[in-house]
């Protein structure tokens, strides 16, 4: 039974493994039906999915089931009573037949199994948490028999897996069209941009060096791209260009809206000129110089906003070269930090720490004070939010493997289960649309497991506080 259990563990590990490096889904719900095969003896395991009509079934995998069964099964719709798996997509539950010849669920379908012996069949649903059905994932048998609690255990497995894999595929293909949605939006305003540049040259000129500075930015931030994916620490690595093309949409799509309207205005007022003999009303040119200083007032705070985010798109990549390292006291980053975190005003925060003065890491002290700063930011922004103040206490210790365990706990909202896994990624955020660009822990991120060695991790319950842990080496590598 150990040996059994170290097995199934072996190779749970394996295909999170495949669903992290992106193997595709048939795979992956292959090697998923071979595992739960291996466990028992005389057990046949299939995944079906249920296409995006919400009614359809389609295959997933089943290695060693009869081809032509499944390729029956593929295009069945779901129902009360369509066997096993097509009742159990339509009820949301499991469904437990132990003799496929007696249930009347398999009645108009027996001539299906018939040929090949099977006599039981339960089928479990895949489920998200929001309640959407993936598909099913079904064990069969050859012999009548019922199920017991190891079955049940072995089909929890596989659906929470399942799941994880099905999921995941389903999101990338959606992040793929949204990809080319931004693709096609980013040629619109390509064009837009060069017949603006034909009508309003000055404005245009802004444009220009805007985009020449985000060009400079995707390039710096393609190369810290680049690194993090032969270092195996971003999976997503295409959701940061993402983020950046919805982040500049709006400033960069405002400024050639306003620089359109602006030389539509020019040259409607040039063909007026032209027109009365080159004599304009006062209050035709009063209106036009008016529009001219709102359209430019407008661009200006744009393009401000846009630069902006550049400034926060460039601290995503770590460059080693600009970190000074040298050996340091602990004990002073962390004052210096919680020094910065106590702003003046109507809020409050009590930090804390427990640090023993002699403690010292031969390191880069810079780079470690912006970790803390931004956790220390992120506490006052989400944990804190609606409060007028909050406490923090950092702490720090040997953790007895040679390296410094450093963790920094406030007793603010707390993080919800659902979006906990997700704290670090870029351009995650709960505070859309208040200025928060969900970059602040990814950075953080990005530096404790690149230029610091370490690793970061988050535990938290809602309501009750929430608490990061940063694992560092003694000595920072390189």
């Amino acid at each position: 039974m150990i040996v059994a259990e170290e097995s199934l563990h072996l190779g749970q590990k394996r295909l999170l493994e495949l669903i992290a490096r992106g193997a595709l889904l048939h795979k992956i719900l292959n090697e998923l039906a071979l595992l739960i095969e291996a466990q028992q003896q005389g057990l046949y395991c299939s995944v079906l999915l249920l296409d995006a009509d919400g009614k359809t079934i389609r295959l997933g995998a089943g290695p060693n089931l009869p081809a032509a069964y499944l390729q029956a099964l593929d295009g069945f719709e779901i129902g009360p009573n369509v066997g096993s798996c097509g009742s159990a997509m339509y009820r949301k539950q499991s469904i437990i037949v132990s003799d496929i010849e007696t249930d009347p669920l398999w009645q108009p379908y027996k001539g299906l199994l018939a040929p090949y012996g099977f006599r039981a069949c339960w089928s479990r649903p895949i489920i998200l948490d929001s309640g959407k059905v993936l598909g099913t994932f079904a064990m069969y048998y050859r012999e009548v028999r019922s199920a017991t609690p190891d079955d049940l255990a072995l089909l929890d497995v596989a659906t929470h897996i399942a799941s994880i894999a099905i999921d995941r595929a389903q999101r990338e293909a959606e992040l793929e069209l949204h990809r080319m949605h931004l693709r096609e939006l980013v040629d619109q305003r390509t064009s837009e941009l060069n017949v603006a540049k034909e009508r309003a040259e000055d404005a245009v000129r802004a444009l220009t060096q805007s985009n020449h500075e985000l060009a400079e930015t995707l390039s710096a931030l393609k190369l810290a791209q680049d690194e993090l994916v032969r270092s195996k620490k971003l999976i997503a690595l295409n959701s940061i260009v993402v983020g950046i093309a919805h982040e500049l949409n709006t400033p960069i799509g405002n400024c050639m809206t306003m620089a359109s309207t602006l030389a539509t205005q020019t040259d409607s007022l040039s063909e007026r000129y032209q027109s009365q003999g080159q004599a304009l009303r006062k209050s035709e040119l009063e209106r036009f110089m008016a529009d001219s200083q709102l359209a430019n007032a407008v661009m200006l705070r744009n393009l401000e906003r846009a630069a902006g985010l550049i400034g926060s798109f460039k601290q995503i990549a770590v460059d080693p070269a600009g970190a000074h390292r040298r050996r340091f006291v602990l004990a002073d980053v962390v004052r210096e930090a919680a020094h910065a975190a106590r702003a003046p005003g109507e809020f409050h925060i009590d930090v804390q720490s427990d640090i023993a003065a002699a403690l010292e890491l031969d390191s880069y002290p810079g780079a470690l004070g912006q970790v803390l700063a931004n956790l220390l930011t992120n506490c006052r922004i989400h944990a804190f939010d609606g409060r007028d103040s909050g406490a923090i206490h950092i702490a720090a210790h040997p953790d007895g493997r040679g390296g410094m365990l450093i963790t920094v706990t406030d007793n603010g909202a707390g993080i919800e289960a659902r979006i906990l896994d997700r704290v670090f990624d870029p351009f995650f955020t709960t505070k859309l649309g208040s200025g928060c660009c969900g970059l602040g822990l990814n950075i953080a991120h990005n530096i404790v497991t690149g230029l610091l060695g370490g690793r970061i991790t988050c535990r938290s319950e809602a309501g009750k506080g929430a608490t990061f842990a940063i694992e560092l080496p003694l000595s920072a590598p390189g």
